[in-house]
């Protein structure tokens, strides 16, 4: 017998399953917690948290929560196992592309774009964290953007906190990021698809955490066509490979989502990227043809 709970936050689905029904009302108070202060600490389009603040005052320390410590850690983290792939300080490209204020503002309408070399380019060695006096320090002209593992991050966190406090088992999904943690009886059956409900595949997840990276999920356009936020730091536009979404497994859903971005970026080079780090995969080109990677689980078979 399991229990299970479905909303909307951070213009996203959120998915709460635990094995225990009992725990459904803590679990879900926790899960609504936590995500209140990461938006607090994080989010890009509230003017009093945490990173607006370093934004806004750039080129200064800025002191900030602990949280918002942990989060640009994790982002950092990211940067440095990708070589700059999933970075950071790509705030001004995003919001040069047309993502400048929430997504059901920038959909259904014609934004216009700004040249890339409009903006500095992205760096994250840049960044500054001085963690004995909390603060955070950006040079002038750079933004922060936390989105690519931020909510991996809580999704992560909130899965493993849940089983430890409660005894059961525990799915979180927030908008494409998962993780599961905790015993369950038989494994978590799981719809892999590019958008919220859309075409794709059932499978078995035992473990760890899965992310999908999409460029159709959060797009526009704009008057030199199509936009999406997964953001090529390398050109400061939006990734133009040969897939448009990448659905990766791993231990964590912050690991899945930095590789799962990551792949988007690369294109091309994407499958002996993944099978380098050798994680399951399943890439989607543009025509809808499925490529699945590694040890991709199906059916009811585990990851």
């Amino acid at each position: 017998m399991s229990a299970s709970a479905l909303w909307e936050d951070w213009t996203c689905t959120v998915r709460l399953v635990v094995t225990d029904p009992a725990a459904l009302g803590p679990a879900r108070r926790y899960l609504t917690g936590l995500m209140s202060e990461v938006e607090q600490s994080s989010s890009r389009f509230l003017a009093t948290s945490d990173l607006s603040r370093v934004n806004a005052r750039s080129g200064t320390f800025v002191p900030v929560g602990g949280r918002t410590l942990a989060l640009v850690d994790v982002a950092l983290d990211a940067a440095a196992e990708t070589e700059g792939l999933v970075d950071p300080t790509i705030g001004h490209q995003v919001m040069a592309a047309g993502y400048d204020r929430d997504i059901e503002l920038v959909r259904g309408r014609l934004v216009s774009a700004a040249p890339a070399q409009a903006v500095p380019p992205a760096d994250w060695r840049q960044v500054r964290v001085d963690h004995e006096l909390s603060r955070i320090g950006v040079p002038r002209g750079v933004v922060l953007d936390l989105g690519a593992t931020a909510k991996a991050w809580t999704a992560d966190v909130a899965a493993h906190t849940i089983a430890a406090l409660h005894g059961t088992g525990v799915l979180v999904e927030i908008g494409g990021d998962l993780a599961v943690a905790g015993r369950a009886d038989r494994p978590w059956q799981v719809h892999v698809s590019e958008i919220a409900d859309g075409d794709g595949e059932q499978i078995g997840l035992t473990h760890g955490g899965l992310a999908t990276s999409s460029t159709a999920a959060r797009a526009w356009r704009t008057a030199a066509g199509d936009a999406h936020h997964i953001v090529d730091p390398r050109t400061g536009r939006p990734a133009a490979g040969p897939w448009r979404s990448a659905t990766v497994w791993a231990p964590s859903a912050v690991d899945a989502n930095t590789a799962s971005t990551a792949a988007l970026i690369l294109g091309a080079e994407a499958e002996s990227y993944l099978a380098e780090l050798e994680l399951p995969a399943r890439l989607v080109d543009h025509g809808g043809r499925v490529r699945t990677l590694g040890a991709w689980p199906v059916s009811v078979e585990a990851a």
